[in-house]
């Protein structure tokens, strides 16, 4: 078992997360984009050569918990998500990840989308 699925089983929903911290600047981050409803910042573990996440300042903590009231966010997300790859200059594409729950190898229980390019991905991911 990777270390990425180990911490997924062991990790679960609910308390603070290092996503909270770092909206409440308790854990310096440099921003490459925010706006009200928004951050994004490089990955600390990145997996790809350009490797950044896109957070939400609402606490939501996965994909499968969120609300219809939560549709414009998850747009926007995604919207910011394709700005920031695009001024980070990935041309050639790029992939974009949500894991959601354990089988879906979530280990920080707040929703992020994952963007990753600068190299070939390869398929299947898992």
């Amino acid at each position: 078992m990777s270390d990425e699925v180990a911490k997924a089983q062991a990790a679960a929903p609910g308390g603070d997360t290092i996503f909270g911290k770092i909206l409440r600047k308790e854990i310096p981050c440099n921003f490459i984009y925010e706006d009200e409803q928004v951050v994004a910042f490089h990955d600390v573990n990145p997996q790809a050569p350009t490797h950044f996440l896109v957070i939400p300042r609402k606490t939501l903590d996965m994909l499968s918990n969120v609300k219809q009231e939560d549709e414009q966010l998850l747009g926007h997300m995604l919207f910011v998500a394709n700005k920031v790859a695009t001024d980070l200059g990935l041309k050639n594409g790029y992939r974009v990840v949500i894991n959601n729950g354990p089988d879906g190898a979530q280990s920080v229980f707040h929703l992020h989308v994952h963007v990753m390019g600068g190299r070939q991905m390869t398929w299947p991911p898992g």
